[in-house]
């Protein structure tokens, strides 16, 4: 396994490196996009899962923003990105909209990177936008419903809204390896959600099952024909492990276990999951024109 240590770029400077956030603001409701790294460097799109938002990324981007220009995108209804009006959760819409946000960003090409149900996101951008995307990453992104296994609390009722913390930590708990302590930042985040905030995470959750079980992630994939990186924790209490296998149907699709990692490496190991990441993204990474 390559260390993330290796991969710094030579060019970058503090300057280079500046965090910036914005809005953009679109037809059905305002995105929220933070960028890292050198402006023209390659772009490495990260793309959050449910009940979550770009800070989900925030121990991996320094290992990551040394050699690529890293757009986060909090998408609809999530973190400080506004609930659409049109109430359109669907990974397609997500894709399209996360299209028009690089076009606002003058990007012309990606790799893309998505973790949990931010893969089916990554993977409708791509079906949509194949001259966008050159290269796709899932991070613990479930192939089918086949292979969920989750069970624990059902979602939040509004009439229970804001929970107490420890509940909060319950309805988490899967989203890590058995024994991990749910991050506190992650509590807060979702105890500080508004009351539309649920109702975007769990009608995102919908589309997302509604998506797999009309075409299961793999099939779509090879129809994409995008260079893949499946990167999957072993210890995931959501989807089970061994699906990983199940985008080897994919061509020349690379999968790699994490082990010891549940279902959020890119919290529960940031430097495993970036020695992954990095040489992917650097075989597939193009440039951006300059001007």
């Amino acid at each position: 396994m390559t260390s993330p240590d290796r991969h710094q770029h030579p060019r970058a400077n503090d300057e280079a490196r500046a965090s910036e956030g914005s809005v953009i603001d679109l037809e059905h409701g305002d995105i929220y996009v933070r960028q890292d790294g050198p402006r023209d460097a390659p772009v490495l799109l990260l793309i959050h899962g449910s009940a979550s938002s770009g800070r989900s990324w925030d121990a991996l981007v320094p290992l990551l923003a040394g050699l690529h220009r890293v757009i986060r995108i909090d998408l609809p209804g999530h973190g400080r990105s506004a609930e659409p009006d049109d109430g359109d959760y669907a990974p397609r819409e997500q894709g399209r909209r996360i299209g028009t946000v690089l076009d606002r960003l003058g990007v012309e090409h990606a790799v893309v990177v998505g973790h949990s149900s931010g893969g089916y996101a990554a993977t409708a951008l791509a079906e949509q936008r194949p001259e966008l995307v050159t290269a796709l990453a899932l991070i613990n992104t479930g192939p089918g419903m086949d292979a969920f296994i989750a069970v624990g609390p059902a979602a939040f009722r509004p009439e229970q809204w804001p929970p107490p913390d420890e509940q909060i930590r319950q309805f988490a708990s899967t989203g890590f390896r058995a024994g991990y302590d749910v991050p506190q930042e992650l509590v807060e985040e979702l105890r500080g959600l508004p009351l539309h905030g649920i109702t975007a995470i769990t009608t995102a959750m919908r589309a997302s099952t509604a998506y797999l079980n009309e075409r299961a992630l793999p099939d779509r994939l090879s129809a994409v024909g995008k260079p893949l990186l499946v990167i999957f924790g072993d210890a995931d209490l959501r989807w089970r492990p061994s699906s990983a296998a199940d985008y080897r149907v994919v061509p020349g699709a690379e999968v790699e276990l994490l082990p010891g990692s549940g279902h959020t490496p890119i919290v529960e190991d940031p430097p495993g999951t970036a020695a992954l990441l990095l040489p992917f993204a650097e075989t597939h990474a193009v440039r951006e024109r300059e001007g």
